[in-house]
């Protein structure tokens, strides 16, 4: 019974073979369409983020009195402890 072989009608044949062929196109069209639509996006934030002006400005701290330390967030959003604007950022206060 395992051994049995049916036939198959050539037009039966020939139909699934031509709707096999169809689907491997709409496959291969989506494919292209997806990879198309993906470099697509990746220019358009490219291009997105290229618009703004992305400097640094330079700044001090000035204190008004002569024992203070000011706090203050960089540009960066790490806060910097200065005695006096003469000093950097790179500074640590709590190392002796």
């Amino acid at each position: 019974m395992e051994n049995e072989r049916t036939t198959v009608p050539y037009i039966a044949f020939e139909s699934a073979l031509d709707k096999a062929e169809r689907r491997e196109r709409l496959h291969i069209f989506v494919i292209i369409f997806l990879i198309t639509l993906l470099v697509l996006t990746n220019l358009a934030w490219i291009i997105a983020w290229n618009q703004y002006d992305y400097t640094t400005e330079d700044y001090s701290v000035e204190i008004d009195s002569g024992s203070g330390i000011a706090n203050y967030i960089g540009n960066d959003g790490d806060i910097n402890n200065a005695a006096n604007s003469s000093e950097t950022s790179d500074s640590d206060p709590e190392t002796p």
